[in-house]
């Protein structure tokens, strides 16, 4: 079984053609299949055109949350109900190619527990986005405390080992390409290039990339606490270094007097950010200890034909028919 795990957070343009491109992308793999669509809180009418994709095709699963969770909460959902042996995660607004499905899935078969969609290219409009984002990779690999690759989203496939282990981690604040590293396994690398939205607007505020970012930042590396650390040292040295020298000077008290007061703010500037980061770190910590969830799934729609077909391949064909009445009352 190959479970493909896409957020939809009103797509009423692209749902349906995007199903379609994914169903002639998987129809030859061989396998069994299904899509699982997470709603992620939708106030166009994707949530009632992923109904009547399901009533005419069984390999559609959908997931209804309680509300919107965002990209990170919405994912955590499909992982814990996706029900196959490997589970691809994509966007569902073509800028992950359906047709590189075989690619991962050759990939898999071939070894790969792992296997992570790098982009050799960028289609966006936006230029901003086009520059910053490889700037953030590039900064990302250079401070983590651990390889993470370069220009790899969330478009990959894993293994069911990694999907386990992934879903049985208690932290909230997700930054899926370094949780898929830090599990290790066996890793295999597909090349595509990223394509722009086909249609509709972009989900993600510029904020809410920010705040994804930090956290990737916060959760895979120490350097910005060291750092805060060594450079509150050396201007603390800085500051005393230049009291004594004005103080010992021949200059006007004036001079000294402003001296002294630039020093004291450029140590109190220092001090602020250093809280900041501190607090991002702390902020976070707090959110664990809460312990709320990533996301509430308020319900789970599967075919009936895809209940059967599940039930009988685990337990025989007798027993699915009453798996399924009970799944149906």
């Amino acid at each position: 079984m190959i479970s493909v795990v896409v957020p939809i957070y009103n797509e009423e343009e692209l749902v349906v053609r995007f199903h379609e491109a994914v169903t002639n992308a998987l129809e030859n793999i061989g396998s069994e299949w299904e899509v699982v669509y997470v709603n992620d809180g939708s106030t166009d009418s994707s949530l009632e055109l992923l109904k009547q994709m399901q009533s005419l095709d069984s390999h559609v699963v959908i997931v209804e949350l309680s509300r919107n969770w965002g990209h990170m909460g919405a994912i955590s959902a499909g992982l814990a109900t996706a029900s196959g042996d490997a589970v691809i995660l994509m966007d569902g607004d073509f800028q992950d190619p359906p047709e590189v499905l075989p690619q991962l899935i050759e990939a898999w078969r071939g070894g790969g527990e792992i296997v992570v969609a790098v982009r050799t290219s960028r289609q966006e409009q936006s230029k901003v986005l086009r520059t910053l984002f490889p700037l953030f990779y590039r900064v990302l690999a250079t401070i983590a405390d651990y390889p993470i690759p370069l220009d790899a989203g969330i478009f990959s496939l894993l293994d069911r080992r990694a999907v386990d282990t992934i879903n049985a981690m208690g932290e909230k604040n997700r930054y899926l390409p370094g949780l898929r590293a830090w599990v290790g396994y066996r890793n295999s690398v597909v090349y595509y290039e990223r394509q722009d939205r086909l249609a509709g607007d972009r989900k993600l505020s510029f904020l809410s990339r920010i705040k994804y970012a930090m956290d990737a930042v916060t959760s895979f590396s120490y350097k910005p606490l060291r750092f805060t650390f060594a450079l509150g040292s050396f201007s603390g040295c800085m500051a005393f270094v230049l009291v004594i020298s004005m103080l010992l000077s021949k200059s006007s008290m004036t001079t000294v007097g402003l001296g002294i007061a630039a020093t004291v703010f450029f140590v109190g500037g220092l001090m602020l950010v250093s809280m900041g980061v501190l607090g991002e770190y702390l902020g976070r910590v707090y959110d664990e200890v809460r312990s709320r969830p990533l996301s509430i799934i308020n319900n789970v729609h599967r075919s009936s034909a895809m209940l059967i077909t599940q039930a009988g391949n685990d337990m025989g064909q007798e027993e699915p028919e009453k798996i399924f009445r009970t799944e149906a009352a």
